[in-house]
């Protein structure tokens, strides 16, 4: 083998550990910033649906503050108009409020116009919140007076004053959909991100960039991957605009349920400078390269074995990963040339390599950063229940009811925190109510499989187990010696159907049931509860040997079962 094609083999060699070493470091620092980037879309979407909700709640508080002045009460036309119109200027994102009788017809608004001139009633969140005869929010809708675009928030009026008195009428209320946009653009973090809102029937609400082109339209077909993504989802996928995103998914509950808020961070912009880097270091490996190769093509020339030798162990070097070693060869010669050019080339590489390190530890202290401040919310959260709980332990008059709901709820929510908010077990869920009566008997009993629970079951289901133990520790079979609680579940599931859980509450051996004169507030709670938060139907029986509670709720779809010994 000659000279030169020994020098060839050792230059190429050489470049190998550090071309190894730069595609290392390339990988590690894209890995770490699509963590990165994910995060930051997952948490800028949950901003945004947090800050919609906030937007709702507002416009609830705001109707309720204006169904209970007396024009409206008393429906007097002239001077509801008046009162409306005052109530409209206040609100610059309002387009138009209005009064409508149960069956939708217009008796006064905030444009004046004439009572009966339009209706409201065929719109879906008219008879959503006279069905719930509460508050409901509907979705895009071109307003019949304003001609513009807006989303309606709609509150029941009951007669009198009485809250849950027959309605009257609907108070609406229709939000300008390009201030809606202007409104979430805000909780936008970087200039290249998109923000898309669709509503219950998928039509885009809010958009930005480009919101006019897009208001009122529903997703195209071939992005129709953007409408399968749950709560939560981050994926890369094409947007609207047909740039590759990285678009996280957020659908808040309430009455904005069926919403879906999709931020999307361009995946080009995010990679620009890595891209850039990354370019720069191969023109600077490629350069190195070529000196490298013409240097040695002039030592083949003559065979000096002391400065291939040295080459030789610096390569090896190089090969280990040590990117600080030098050859220290200087001079006007051909292998002096080569060293310098190869230490220069080694220099430039353990730079790279040092400046893609501390990226990589960068994103490290951001991600413990992040940890940190969820413990420490934890913690808030915590203290709050603690504050709230000395408040009612002070109220005068109590009689302890609001006190031990407020015990429960912190206990449940020691329950998730113990599981990072990422749910818990059905049984765990039983045995912290229950825990407390057991008497080493068989006074208690639960019998099914284990089930995990999302947080939103664990809280609502935590609440009507609580109600359910405390009627029965006062009234019922716990208040009695030889009473007895048997609870009992099963996961339903069938195929193309949501699986459901049944749950059997049942009491023998306690004092005679006796239904009560009229529904408490633990027994609206229980029903209000699971049917409002889950979705699901209660059924109570007050049997002669005790009381019989049936829940039966829709679960996530996904969930297993694991059959459990009974206790």
């Amino acid at each position: 083998m000659s000279l030169t094609t020994r020098i060839l083999l050792l230059v190429l060699l050489a470049l190998t550990p550090a071309l190894a070493i730069q595609g290392y470091n390339e990988v590690a620092l894209r890995t770490s910033r699509d963590a990165a980037l994910r995060a930051d879309a997952l948490a800028t979407v949950r901003g945004a649906a947090e800050d919609f909700s906030q937007l709702s709640e507002r416009m609830r508080q705001a109707l309720d503050l204006i169904s209970g002045d007396p024009s409206v009460q008393v429906r007097d036309p002239a001077a509801c108009t008046a009162y409306l119109k005052r109530s409209a200027a206040r609100l610059p994102h309002v387009i138009l409020i209005a009064l409508t009788d149960p069956g939708g017809s217009v008796i006064c608004d905030s444009a004046g116009s004439a009572p009966g001139s339009y209706s409201t009633g065929a719109r879906a969140y008219h008879r959503r919140a006279l069905e719930a005869g509460g508050f409901a929010v509907g979705g895009y809708t071109l307003g019949t007076v304003s001609n513009r675009p807006s989303i309606h928030f709609a509150r029941v009026v009951a007669g009198g004053d009485a809250i849950d008195g027959p309605a009257t009428g609907l108070l609406l209320a229709a939000v300008d959909l390009d201030w809606l946009s202007d409104h979430l653009e805000q909780t936008l973090h970087q200039a290249e991100t998109a923000i898309t809102v669709t509503d219950r029937d998928g039509l885009i609400i809010a958009r930005r960039p480009n919101g006019a082109d897009w208001i009122g339209k529903p997703i195209p077909p071939e992005r129709a991957v953007m409408l399968t993504a749950g709560d939560g989802d981050v994926r890369i996928a094409e947007g609207l605009d047909g740039r590759k995103r990285i678009i996280a998914t957020a659908m808040p509950g309430g009455p904005l349920a069926g919403v879906r808020l999709m931020v999307g961070r361009d995946s080009a912009a995010a990679f620009a400078d890595i891209d850039a880097a990354t370019r720069r270091g191969l023109v600077l490996i490629v350069l190195g390269a070529v000196l490298a190769l013409a240097a040695a093509l002039l030592a083949g020339r003559m065979f000096i074995r002391r400065p291939i030798d040295r080459l030789l162990r610096i390569a090896a070097a190089w090969q280990a990963g040590d990117l600080t070693a030098r050859t220290g060869l200087r001079g006007m010669t051909e292998f002096g040339r080569l060293g310098g050019k190869l230490d220069v080339m080694a220099g430039t590489l353990q730079r790279n390599a040092d400046d893609l390190h501390a990226e990589i530890r960068r994103g490290r202290a951001l991600q413990e950063q992040q940890v940190t401040m969820l413990h420490e919310l934890n913690h808030r959260v915590k203290n709050t229940l603690a504050t709230v709980q000395a408040l009612a332990r002070q109220s005068r008059g109590a009689d302890g009811g609001l006190e031990a709901r407020i015990l429960a709820l912190s206990k449940t929510h020691d329950l998730l925190t113990r599981e990072d908010w990422s749910g818990a077990s059905l049984r765990e869920v039983l045995e912290s109510e229950l825990s407390p009566y057991r008497t080493g008997g068989d006074q208690i009993g639960l019998d099914g499989p284990d089930i995990s629970l999302s947080p939103r079951h664990v809280l609502a289901l935590g609440m009507t187990i609580h109600e359910l133990t405390t009627n029965a520790a006062k009234y019922g079979a716990l208040s009695a010696p030889g009473g007895r609680v048997r609870v009992s579940w099963s996961l339903v599931t069938q195929e193309g159907e949501t699986p459901r859980l049944q749950l059997t509450w049942r009491e023998s051996g306690g004092p005679r049931g006796q239904p009560p004169a009229r529904a408490g507030f633990g027994t609206r709670l229980i029903s209000g509860g699971v049917r409002r938060e889950l979705d699901g139907h209660v059924d109570l029986a007050f049997e002669a040997d005790g009381l019989r509670c049936h829940l039966d709720v829709p679960l996530a779809p996904g969930l297993s079962a694991i059959l459990a010994p009974t206790q």
